[in-house]
């Protein structure tokens, strides 16, 4: 599982997340992160937002109702034995 930290602009702390998925959809990218390794652990979904150009991605919260439960569906199967619940 792959550790990235993660910084807010806003509040402008870092956090460490692991990367438990990947996918790319309609041309945009997001993964799926959590903050802890053990069982039951909440996780987001983020989309990358930054440009082709730009060197670091910029990853924003995926807060759309039907956008995140689309791409809940597809972690879902791409993980098999992870249920996310909405």
């Amino acid at each position: 599982m792959e550790k990235i930290i993660f910084t807010s602009e806003e509040m402008q702390e870092e956090a460490e997340l692991y990367v438990l998925e990947q996918t790319k959809i309609n041309g945009s990218s997001y993964i799926l992160v959590t903050d802890s390794k053990e069982d039951g652990a909440e996780c987001l979904i983020l989309k990358d937002t930054s440009s082709e150009e730009a060197g670091d991605s910029i990853y924003e919260i995926v807060e759309d109702d039907e956008e995140l439960a689309s791409i809940s569906k597809v972690f879902e199967e791409l993980l098999e034995d992870v249920e996310i619940e909405r």
